[in-house]
């Protein structure tokens, strides 16, 4: 198989992490714009390299005309969240999307692995549309705590640099490490609402603050500069309060004063139109 080959096998896997991760991301997004928590906190992916397959193709003896089928992780996108609890959610949002149907669900979570690894992972089927059509392609998404993700990334340098042949005392530290991460989860999981209820607060405070220097930007080719620099500073004033009501009365200011000089220009513009005859 040549290098030309090997392109044009994992091309649709390439497309079809970039498809994911960037629609994730905009889901994110959503949860923003909404004032809402989003269960995700990071998302990455990877095709697998040429080298990593051909070893997982030695390791498992699998044929390697028979690659596509038998291996399941070629596309591997890793989805990051800081809650135990936010696993499930994640898991129940990608069930519940249209553009990809659930093969299969691997919870090492609730069954660790003898190593210490934890993570949930979810084999779905998506459809690359390609020049020779369209093509159904397994791609494996990883869920995981952020303590997980450190933990597992740890382990598969070791496993990398060992061969995966990690020397005993090594593996006992990582399990050492296992049960520390699993504490941090739960006592994570204890004060889980009281940080949601901070961070959508945080969030609703940045979008507001978007909102209102937005509006004082649009302002800036009708008002003078002088009455800029007056809206600028009392938004300043009332930014350092960081009280939501407060920013909310001067949008609603804002919008007047804005609407004050759509009308106005409306009214100019109406003025300095040579009126019409209709001449018969």
């Amino acid at each position: 198989m040549d290098i030309l080959i090997w392109n044009k096998i994992l091309n649709p896997y390439e497309i079809a992490v970039r498809e994911i991760v960037y629609k994730l991301d905009r889901l994110k997004e959503e949860y923003r714009l909404n004032g809402q928590y989003c269960p995700i906190e990071e998302v990455s992916g990877r095709v697998k390299s040429i080298s990593s397959i051909l070893d997982k193709l030695h390791r498992k003896d699998i044929p390697i005309e028979k690659m596509e089928k038998k291996m399941e992780d070629i596309a591997g996108i890793r989805v990051i969240c800081q809650f135990v609890e936010d696993i499930e959610l994640i898991v129940e949002l990608i069930q519940s999307r249209e553009d990809m149907k659930v093969k299969t669900i691997k919870d090492y979570v609730k069954f660790q692995k003898s190593s210490g690894y934890r993570s949930v992972h979810v084999i779905v089927h998506y459809k690359v549309h390609t020049l020779e059509g369209v093509k159904k392609v397994p791609v494996e998404i990883q869920i995981r705590t952020m303590g997980m993700d450190f933990w597992a990334t740890i382990e598969h340098s070791l496993q990398y640099k060992y061969k995966r042949d990690i020397p005993e005392h090594v593996s006992h530290r990582l399990t050492k490490a296992a049960e520390a991460v699993a504490i941090l989860d739960s006592e994570m999981s204890a004060v889980r609402s009281e940080i949601m209820d901070a961070q959508v607060s945080s969030q609703l405070l940045h979008h507001q603050v978007e909102e209102i220097l937005f509006a004082i930007e649009n302002l800036y080719t009708a008002a003078s500069k002088r009455e800029i620099q007056k809206i600028q500073d009392e938004f300043y004033q009332v930014y350092e309060r960081k009280d939501m009501n407060a920013l909310r009365r001067f949008q609603r200011q804002l919008d007047m004063i804005s609407e004050g000089y759509r009308t106005q220009a409306v009214s100019e513009k109406d003025r300095k139109e040579p009126q019409k005859y209709d001449i018969t």
